[in-house]
């Protein structure tokens, strides 16, 4: 018997902090696997932001305008959390409108969707989460590079929680880099290019709102394909242009092609 389709999403740059709301409680995360690697990461960004502001906007690259971020991850340990639906904001996100999803599909995110996160490694949409500012190409003092910390951690999660049905893998390239799905036997990767006069180009507006919208159909559609190459049809038939490509380690990736939203 085959398992859920599990789609694996990148984290927002940008985050909806939440005014009120109970504090963090990392035991009531999903994955409690990824506790000791979330505490780790927790425990080294309070502290940077804490103890030196000017040392934190420099190693998390945060500009002049934009240091109450610095204060918003100094108090991650205390500030207001919501559920990381909620949190997470922007394009990809405005596409995929997991608040205006029906009931059925809301229940389907739930099981079947995750973000993966510089902070938490990977949440459900339900887990209740703080605003952070943290990108995954940083490298946190006494801890080394995010993308090294969670490469050692998430791969027997995500392995777990897929199972055997199909990893639909739409994470950027900075969070691919935190886990390569070695070893598991059905991977989708899917990349979004804009075709205009012919010619074809990744164009990050085009490819973030496109993965939306995929994950988004998939959640409403119930689609559950056991293979990439079912994959591949599921999206044809919900209207999408599919090329499918062998990739390696027995990944495939599929190239969506658009010329609009």
């Amino acid at each position: 018997m085959f398992g859920p389709v599990l789609i694996l999403l990148p984290p927002s740059e940008g985050k909806t902090a939440p005014r009120r709301g109970k504090p963090l409680d990392l035991a009531g995360l999903s994955s409690p696997g990824l506790t000791p690697a979330r505490e780790r990461m927790l425990d080294a960004l309070v502290a940077l932001c804490s103890a030196d502001p000017a040392e934190a906007a420099r190693v998390l690259d945060v500009p002049k305008t934009q240091l109450d971020l610095l204060q918003l991850n100094a108090s991650l340990k205390t500030a207001p959390t919501a559920r990381a639906d909620a949190i997470y904001s922007g394009v990809l996100y405005d596409a995929l409108g997991l608040a205006t999803l029906s009931a059925a599909a809301r229940r389907r995110a739930t099981s079947r969707v995750r973000v993966v996160s510089s902070l938490f490694g990977m949440v459900a949409p339900t887990d209740r989460i703080p605003a952070y500012r943290l990108s995954g190409d940083a490298m946190l003092p006494g801890l080394g590079s995010v993308a090294g910390v969670w490469r050692e951690a998430l791969g027997p999660e995500v392995t777990e929680l897929v199972g055997d049905g199909l990893l639909v893998d739409l994470r950027s390239g900075m969070y691919a880099a935190f886990w390569r799905p070695a070893g598991l036997s059905r991977v989708a990767t899917v990349r979004v290019l804009h075709e205009v006069g012919g010619k074809r180009q990744v164009v990050s507006h085009f490819n973030k709102s496109t993965k939306g919208r995929i994950a988004r159909a998939l959640l409403e559609e119930g689609a559950n394909p056991r293979t990439p190459a079912a994959l591949a049809r599921a999206l044809r038939e919900l209207g999408w242009t599919v090329e499918v490509t062998d990739g390696t380690r027995g990944v495939v990736q599929l190239d969506v092609v658009v010329a609009e939203l």
